[in-house]
This record gives structure tokens, C-alpha cells and sequence, in this order.
């Protein structure tokens, strides 16, 4: 197998000064998940990563870039480190033939990403961003790590300030640039919605020359997404009679969703085992891109059926809580008023008691209790039996929700978990949504933890009594 950088790369790239002869199949900028052979890149966050650098060749790094002298180890030296990794990923551009894809919008980006990554390594050798790896650092990561024989490339951008996206997209330069939806998400740092969309609309902005841009067809800013691509094509996807990607009709049920589209003049029948109407529109997005990308549509259809979960956006867990049988549905990534009325709609969709476990949406500016608030009307709608909610923005959802249907409020996860194991029954549907910052994951974490421990503790107190 090739090297992905050698020392010799590696300077032409960046500039710098190799130390030792020396390749590496790889890139990492954490230490605890380094693995062999790999180019340790040291950031600047809340500590430097220089720090690491031992540690980095104790768990046998191939290399580390450095700011500072370094003598008898295989290493880059480079003035800025973060500078480097960028220029290694636009030298990975360069050298590379591949499709580049660049996804973005305010929610559903991780996940079209990828439903376009599992039809794009049907087709070919592909390579995506991994996790949320989608800010300033995450994307030059990844389309460093990008192997020179790669046919698909498949990059998650992420923002929350205006001229994130801008700068992203020049070092890409994809080929195809797209935006799954605008809603009201770091509402915080912009005046209005309309502030959101043309920042999103950044990600067209450096777009390869024959480029195609694709957006929403039934947004309410689609027309200003448009204007904002420019002169280049542009397509829509949605229900809309005009689409270019046109949901013909959709049907949804606990186990999965069923669709059929038309895709630029294909008629494509899908089948995905994800659940809610929020993956009908993915799914929709995704084919059109990868149709786009000259992937063959029967192929891309009969590889979604393989789509696994994602972590943390519908997964679903049987746990066991002090001998009573529950259902969770992790939806702990992340939240904004448009992902929590899908994930709340997705709830609603089982039979028996369902559980909201909700905490709060954070970065929505001064309309947040409002927000907050709104959320009443999509759990009344779903016939959501209990309402659990955690942390200081919830409060307002909390103060409207009615006696009947109110399982308490808590100020942090830890609290949350107590109640909420207090509060279930055998049989129960349980779904837990927040911001990352409102712990959902954590308590996520601790209540799978609590049903391990749990089934553990029983089947000893079982062999002892046998």
C-alpha cells in the first residue's frame, strides 16, 4: 500500500523542514486514538498539543509536525501547524482526480453525509469525513487524510459565524457543494434566519469550475440560496413539482421508511431501515447528489438498504431498568427547533407509553424561551404520554406542559438520569434529545451504563441463588 505523505511530500507541501527519512498511512490530532505509522499534527486548543508530542511517538506516531526544534525523530518543522495541515489538504486536493462533495445546512448535514458516503463505496473508493469532523480544523483533516487513488470525496462543513464556510470551501474547491435545510441554529451570532442562509450559501463559494450547487426546494430562502450560488448549476431537491430530486410519495413506520422519487428524470423506489420523515428528505439529497457524481442510481438504492445507524441521531437500544423493559432512541447529538420536532414526530410513530426526555436548545438568540416553548405543540400532536426536561432553557417548555403529561424538570443531567429511572415503566418508548452542552449525551451514556450494571448485578443475584 502507498504512503499517504512521505517526508519528501510532506515538505513540498508545506514548506517545512523534515527531520529523518520517514512515511506515514495516516493523520491524527489526539493522541488516545493515534495509531501506528500515523503524522501527528499537535493543535492549539484549551492545551497546546505540542505537549503530547512524547506521547505521540511512545504510541509509535511515523511523525509529528512541530512549531519547535526537534533532533533524532522523524518530524515536519513548520512555523504554524494548523497552517500546515491546510496546506497538506490542498496538496491532497491537487493530486487527486476525485469527486469532491461538500455538505452543509443547519440540520441533517452528518447524516447526508453519510447516506452519500455508503453509495458512494458502492461505486468506488471513498473517503469521508469521519464523525462531525467539520470546522476549521476537521475539514483540512479529513481531505489531508484523502489517498491519492480516491474516486469519492465527502466533506461534512460546519459553521456558526459568517466566513466560516467561505474559508472552508476554498481549500476544498468541491465539485459538488450542497445544503440540507435552513432553520433557526446559532441564531445567537446572526440578526435573522435569513443571516443563517446566506453564510450557509458561503459553501458555493468557491466551487469548481462546472460545479453544481443544490439546495432545498421548499425552503422559504431557496430563492436566495440560489442567487447566492451564482453562476453556476443549480439544483433543488424537496416535494416541490419543479425539483430536480422530487419526492413522489413516502411512508413511514417504527422500523423504517419507505420512499419513491424521481431523480432528474429516474424513477427510483428506496427502502432505508431509518426512521422518520426528516430521512425521506435526506435520502432524497443524497441520490441526487451521487446521481450528479455519476453514480448508477440501482446501485446507490440497493446499497441504502445497509444504512446503519448513526451514533446519537435515532439509534435505537433495548435496555433493561431495574427489571423493566425499555426502548431508547438516542437522538442526544445536538438540537435546534427543526431536529426536535422531527425527533419528537419520530416518537410519536411507536405504540405504547412514550417518554420525551428533552434538554435544552442552545445558541438561538433572544427568541430562545419562545422556542423552547413551541415545542408543545409537536409533543401534543405526537400524543406524547411524558415530558422530561433538563437545564435552564427547558424551564419555559416546562412551565406550559400540563400536570398530566409533565415528568419533571431537572437542572443537570446527573438529575435528569435519577428521575427518569424513577419515572419509567416496563414497556416504555424512551427518546432523548438536547444540545451537545446539555449533557443528553452524557445521560445517554449513564443510562446504558446503569442497564449494563444492572443486568449484570442480576444474573450474579440468579447463579447465587442456583
Amino acid at each position: 500500500m502507498r504512503a499517504l505523505w512521505t517526508h519528501r511530500e510532506a515538505e513540498l507541501a508545506t514548506g517545512g523542514q523534515a527531520v529523518g527519512e520517514w512515511d506515514v498511512n495516516g493523520l491524527s490530532i489526539d493522541t488516545r486514538s493515534l495509531e501506528t505509522g500515523q503524522l501527528f499534527v499537535p493543535l492549539k486548543d484549551i492545551r497546546d498539543g505540542h505537549d503530547f508530542i512524547p506521547m505521540a511517538y511512545e504510541k509509535g506516531a511515523g511523525a509529528v509536525i512541530s512549531e519547535h526544534p526537534v533532533s533524532d525523530t522523524p518530524a515536519l518543522i513548520v512555523p504554524d501547524g494548523l497552517k500546515a495541515l491546510e496546506d497538506l489538504a490542498i496538496a491532497a486536493r491537487k493530486r487527486s482526480s476525485a469527486v469532491r462533495i461538500a455538505v452543509t445546512g443547519s440540520v441533517g448535514k452528518t447524516s447526508v453525509k453519510e447516506l452519500i458516503a455508503t453509495m458512494c463505496r458502492a461505486a468506488g473508493n471513498t473517503h469521508a469525513s469521519i464523525k462531525s469532523y467539520n470546522n476549521h480544523w476537521g475539514v483540512p483533516l479529513t481531505l489531508a487524510g484523502m489517498a491519492q487513488d480516491t474516486k469519492y470525496g465527502v466533506f461534512e462543513m460546519g459553521m456558526n459565524h459568517a466566513g466560516e464556510l467561505a474559508a472552508l470551501s476554498k481549500i476544498v474547491r468541491p465539485n459538488i457543494a450542497l445544503i440540507t435545510k435552513i432553520a433557526p441554529a446559532h441564531m445567537a451570532h446572526f440578526e435573522n434566519i435569513e443571516g443563517i442562509a446566506k453564510a450557509k450559501a458561503e459553501i458555493f463559494a468557491s466551487l469548481e469550475k462546472g460545479g453544481t450547487a443544490i439546495i432545498p426546494a421548499d425552503s422559504p430562502h431557496a430563492s436566495l440560496l440560489a442567487q447566492q450560488a451564482g453562476n453556476v448549476n443549480v439544483l433543488r431537491f424537496g416535494f416541490d413539482e419543479h425539483a430536480d430530486a422530487r419526492i413522489l410519495s413516502s411512508s413511514n413506520t417504527p422500523s423504517g421508511s419507505r420512499a419513491r422519487m424521481d431523480i432528474l428524470g429516474e424513477t427510483v423506489d428506496v427502502e432505508i431501515p431509518l426512521v422518520g420523515a426528516h430521512w425521506i428528505e435526506n435520502v432524497a439529497v443524497a441520490l441526487l447528489v451521487v446521481k450528479v457524481a455519476g453514480v448508477d442510481l440501482e446501485l446507490a438504492s440497493n446499497a441504502l438498504k445497509t444504512q446503519g445507524n448513526i451514533s446519537g441521531r435515532g439509534q435505537v437500544f433495548n435496555l433493561c431498568v431495574d427489571q423493566k423493559q425499555i426502548r431508547l432512541i438516542d437522538e442526544s447529538y445536538n438540537a435546534n427547533p427543526e431536529s426536535m420536532r422531527a425527533a419528537i414526530a419520530v416518537l410519536g410513530l411507536n405504540r405504547g407509553r412514550k417518554i420525551a426526555v428533552l434538554g435544552d436548545m442552545l445558541e438561538l438568540g433572544d427568541d430562545e424561551a419562545a422556542m423552547h416553548v413551541d415545542l408543545f405543540g409537536p409533543l401534543q400532536d405526537a400524543k406524547i404520554d411524558l415530558v422530561v426536561t433538563c437545564g435552564e432553557c427547558m424551564k419555559n417548555l416546562n412551565d406550559v406542559l400540563p400536570k398530566a403529561v409533565n415528568g419533571g424538570w431537572y437542572k443537570d443531567h446527573n438529575a435528569c438520569l435519577d428521575g427518569l429511572i424513577s419515572s419509567v415503566k416496563d414497556g416504555d418508548i424512551v427518546m432523548v434529545k438536547g444540545s451537545n452542552a446539555s449533557g443528553m449525551g452524557k445521560l445517554v451514556a449513564s443510562l446504558k451504563q446503569y442497564s449494563h450494571a444492572n443486568n449484570n448485578s442480576n444474573k450474579k443475584d440468579k447463579t447465587h441463588v442456583l
